[in-house]
C-alpha cells in the first residue's frame, strides 16, 4: 500500500530522499515510454489508497539522479480497463513534462524545459513539498498570495505583481465562478504592494465600489463632471446621434465649425470668426473650452444665408439633435453650465484621484448611464488615463480596469465603437513604457478583440464551459503545460489556471476566501426588499423614463452675468438671448439664442 500521508513544504525527511535502495512502497511507478514532450508511467492501485497520487491534475517527479523531472498527470487508466478489489491492479499515468528540479547550495532549484530526458524504467515519486514549492518560486521577485496551491493547500500562491502590471493581465471566467471577487482581491494586493498605483474600474453593474471600503471614490451619472468639449470628434458624434450611424453633411459641419466656436471663446468671446484659417491652429480634436451658445448661434447664421438652401435640411437636423442633447437630463454631466469654463484640472483629479487622498481607487458606474454614451465615455477616459502617464513621465502610474470588456472591445471590428477599442489597444501595446497598465476581465473571451488579449501577458483562467472561449485560452498559452487547460471546464468555485509572466510557470490555484464584507456588491440595503410597495415613487420613475423634469422642478431666475471677457458687437442673432436653468441641478446653463415663433423641436420651418 501506498503511504497516503501528504508530505509538506519543508520537511526533508529520510523519505523524501530520492534513490534505488528506497523500498517498493516509495516507488509509484517507472517510466515505459516517452517522446520529446510527454511521457507514460506504468504504476499499480490497489483497493483503498484509489491511487491518490495518480490523481489529474497533480505534479509528480522522476528521479535520474543529479535532476528530478517534473511531470503534471493528464490521463490515468487501467490497462485491463477492469478494476480487481482483491488485488492489485495495473494502471497507465500519462504524463506532460514541465520542467526540471536540481539540487544547488540553497536549495532546490526549478527550469523551465527539459535537458535529459528520463529513460526507461525511471523511477517516478510524489513530488516533495520543497521541490513544488521551487517550481513556482518567483526567483526573487515582488510578489503578492492570492490564494493556495491546489494540489498542497500549504503552499501559497504567489504572483509577481510588477510583471502582472506592467505587462498587463486579464481575468476569464463564466459568470457565477467568483470572477469578480478574484478581480477585487486581485486589485486590492495589487494597491497593497504598489502605493503609487491609482485604478480606474469601467463598472457596467455598480459593485466594485463595496468591494474596497475606505479605499474607493464611487463615480455616477449623478457625479460625473465630463465637459463636452473633452470630447473627440469621433466621440461627440457618438453622442449626438446616439449610437446610430452619422449623416457626413452633419459630421461636416461640425467638423467646420467647432473650431470656430473654440476660437472665438479663446478669443474672449467675440463670434466674429467666421473661417477656419481664423481658428489659429485650433483643431476639431483640440482639448480646449467652447461655448454650445457660439455653436448654434454660428449654426443658425449658416442657416439664414440666402445661399445655403441645399444645406439647410442637414443644418436643422444638426441643430435639433444638440438641442436634443443638451436639453435632456441624462447628459446633464456633459452639458451643465458650470461645464463650459476651464474645468479639465478639477475633472482629471476627480476621476484619477490626484491627490488620491487615501482613496486610490475610482469605480466609474455604468450602470443607469444612456448606452449611446457609455462607449464615448469610456473612450475619452481610457484616452485621458494614457495621456495622463505619459504627460507624467511615467511618475503617475494608472490601471485601467475593464469589467466585461467584451462589450466594448469585440472581435467584430464592425461591432462596438472604433475610438474606444483604439484608446485601449493603445494602453494594451503602449502603456507599459509609460506607467498606464490595462485589466482585462470578460466571461466572453472568444468575443473579445484577440489583439487585446494577446497583449494581457498574465491570465487568470476560471471555470470556461464555451468551447470557443476555450480554444482562445489554449491558443494563448506559451508553455509547455498545455494539458492543464484541459480542466476548464470542471474548475471549482474561485479556482483559476494561472500562466504568463505574472507566475514562475502554469499554475492551479483557489483564490483566498474574502470576508462577505469584501465582496462584490456586499454591501447593498439588504433591507430594501421588504420595503411596502405603496413607498415607491412611480411618478418620479415614469419622470426618469420619460427624461424630463417635472414641472415643479423647472425654475426661472434673472438674467445671470456673462463671464467677464472683452465685449463685441452683437450681432443680430445675439438679440433675445435669454438664461436657462438646468432643472435637474438648478444651475445655469450657457447663454441660448431664443427660438423664434417658427422654431419647433424637430427644426426650424
Amino acid at each position: 500500500m501506498y503511504a497516503d500521508k501528504e508530505l509538506r513544504a519543508g520537511e526533508a525527511t529520510s523519505q523524501e530522499r530520492r534513490g534505488a535502495a528506497q523500498p517498493d512502497s516509495r516507488i509509484l511507478g517507472r517510466i515505459t515510454a516517452c517522446d520529446g514532450a510527454r511521457a507514460t508511467i506504468a504504476a499499480f492501485a490497489y483497493e483503498g489508497d484509489g491511487a491518490i497520487q495518480w490523481t489529474v491534475g497533480r505534479m509528480i517527479s522522476v528521479n535520474l539522479g543529479g535532476t528530478r523531472t517534473v511531470g503534471l498527470v493528464y490521463h490515468i487508466g487501467t490497462t485491463a480497463l477492469t478494476w480487481d478489489s482483491a488485488n492489485s491492479n495495473p494502471i497507465e499515468v500519462k504524463i506532460e513534462l514541465v520542467g526540471e528540479v536540481r539540487d544547488t547550495p540553497d536549495g532546490p532549484v526549478f527550469d523551465r524545459g527539459i535537458t535529459i530526458y528520463p529513460h526507461l524504467g525511471a523511477l517516478a515519486h510524489r513530488i516533495r513539498g520543497r521541490d513544488l514549492q521551487a517550481v513556482y518560486d518567483l526567483g526573487g521577485r515582488r510578489s503578492v498570495t492570492v490564494g493556495n496551491l491546489t494540489q498542497d493547500d500549504s503552499i501559497g500562491a504567489n504572483v509577481a505583481i510588477d510583471d502582472a502590471l506592467n505587462r498587463h493581465f486579464a481575468v476569464v471566467g463564466t459568470t457565477g465562478v467568483g470572477k469578480s471577487t478574484a478581480v477585487s482581491l486581485l486589485v486590492r494586493k495589487a494597491v497593497a504592494a504598489r502605493p503609487d498605483l491609482r485604478v480606474l474600474i469601467f463598472d457596467p453593474h455598480n459593485e466594485f465600489s463595496s468591494a474596497f471600503p475606505g479605499q474607493a471614490n464611487r463615480i455616477d451619472l449623478a457625479g460625473l463632471d465630463l465637459p463636452f468639449w473633452m470630447f473627440r470628434m469621433e466621440e461627440l458624434v457618438e453622442v449626438l446621434f446616439r449610437g446610430r450611424k452619422p449623416d457626413p453633411d452633419e459630421v461636416d459641419l461640425l467638423r467646420e465649425l467647432i473650431p470656430l466656436a473654440k476660437a472665438a471663446y479663446r478669443n474672449g468671446g467675440q463670434v466674429a470668426v467666421r473661417r477656419y484659417d481664423d481658428a489659429a491652429g485650433i483643431t476639431v480634436d483640440t482639448p480646449i473650452p467652447f461655448r454650445i451658445a457660439d455653436l448654434t448661434r454660428m449654426l443658425d447664421e449658416r442657416i439664414g444665408m440666402l445661399d445655403s438652401k441645399e444645406a439647410r435640411p442637414a443644418m436643422r437636423a444638426l441643430r435639433s439633435r444638440i438641442d436634443g442633447a443638451i436639453y435632456d437630463p441624462r447628459y446633464r454631466f456633459m452639458f451643465g453650465s458650470r461645464l463650459i469654463d476651464d474645468t479639465i484640472h478639477q475633472a482629471i483629479g476627480k476621476i484619477f484621484r490626484v491627490p488620491h487622498e487615501g482613496k486610490p481607487i475610482t469605480c466609474f458606474s455604468m450602470a443607469g448611464m444612456p448606452a449611446e454614451v457609455v462607449n464615448a465615455v469610456c473612450s475619452v477616459l481610457a484616452r485621458l488615463a494614457f495621456d495622463l502617464a505619459m504627460g507624467s513621465g511615467g511618475r503617475l502610474k494608472i490601471l485601467v480596469l475593464c469589467e466585461e470588456a467584451h462589450r466594448y472591445m469585440p472581435s467584430d471590428p464592425a461591432l462596438g465603437f472604433a475610438p474606444v477599442r483604439h484608446a485601449l489597444s493603445r494602453i494594451a501595446k503602449e502603456g507599459r513604457k509609460y506607467g498606464c497598465y490595462l485589466g482585462v476581465v470578460t466571461q466572453r473571451p472568444g468575443e473579445l478583440d484577440p489583439t487585446i488579449l494577446s497583449q494581457c501577458s498574465t491570465v487568470f483562467a476560471m471555470r470556461l464551459a464555451n468551447e470557443r472561449d476555450q480554444d482562445i485560452i489554449r491558443s494563448a498559452i506559451s508553455d509547455s503545460s498545455a494539458s492543464t487547460l484541459s480542466f476548464l471546464s470542471s474548475m471549482g468555485q474561485r479556482e483559476a489556471i494561472a500562466f504568463g509572466e505574472g507566475v514562475a510557470t502554469t499554475m492551479r490555484l483557489k483564490f483566498e476566501q474574502q470576508p462577505a464584507s469584501l465582496l462584490p456588491g456586499a454591501q447593498e440595503d439588504v433591507e430594501s426588499y421588504s420595503e411596502i410597495a405603496e413607498d415607491v415613487d412611480l411618478a418620479e420613475i415614469v419622470d426618469r423614463l420619460r427624461a424630463t423634469p417635472r414641472a415643479e422642478q423647472v425654475q426661472t431666475t434673472a438674467p445671470l452675468v456673462a463671464p467677464q471677457r472683452p465685449q463685441a458687437a452683437p450681432s443680430l442673432s445675439q438679440a433675445g438671448e435669454r438664461n436657462y436653468v438646468a432643472p435637474s441641478r438648478g444651475e445655469p446653463e450657457p447663454l441660448r439664442p431664443m427660438r423664434r415663433a417658427t422654431d419647433t423641436p424637430f427644426g426650424r420651418l
